[in-house]
């Protein structure tokens, strides 16, 4: 485990674009954590930093899923069902892509053993952020 304090949300974006520069496919990234503590602005400087700072990267909670050639982001927070996983493409992703996955307790049974999990906590706009080996 690695441990990161970031004071601030440019921290945590700089901490995002490092982190992003070790993925490679095929590669899960589970992203844990209360509402606002910063599971999207992880995801969305993720992309970003792979795609083009111009990536347009919408949160996708209402979507559920957003591609972006090989990168998956997804947004569990609204499945209630694991039947809807396969529906939406989780088991392919993450044979294939960089699969970037918020609010992911509800896939624990189909995550791979190598998932990368990334602990966000805090308060005001300092977290502690713990990275899985």
């Amino acid at each position: 485990m690695k441990t990161y304090e970031l004071n601030n949300v440019d921290e945590t974006r700089a901490f995002a674009r490092e982190f992003a520069k070790t993925l490679h496919a095929p590669v899960c990234v589970a992203l844990h954590g209360d509402l606002g503590m910063g599971k999207s602005e992880i995801a969305r400087t993720i992309i970003q930093t792979l795609r083009g700072a111009d990536t347009v990267v919408p949160s996708p909670t209402f979507t559920i899923v957003q591609n972006y050639d090989g990168i998956s982001h997804f947004d569990l927070y609204r499945v209630n069902d694991k039947s809807e996983l396969v529906e939406i493409g989780l088991p392919y992703a993450l044979q294939n892509d960089i699969t970037l996955i918020e609010w992911p307790d509800i896939a624990a049974d189909i995550l791979p053993d190598d998932t990368v999990h990334v602990y966000i906590t805090g308060d005001g706009n300092a977290r502690v952020v713990t990275v899985s080996d």
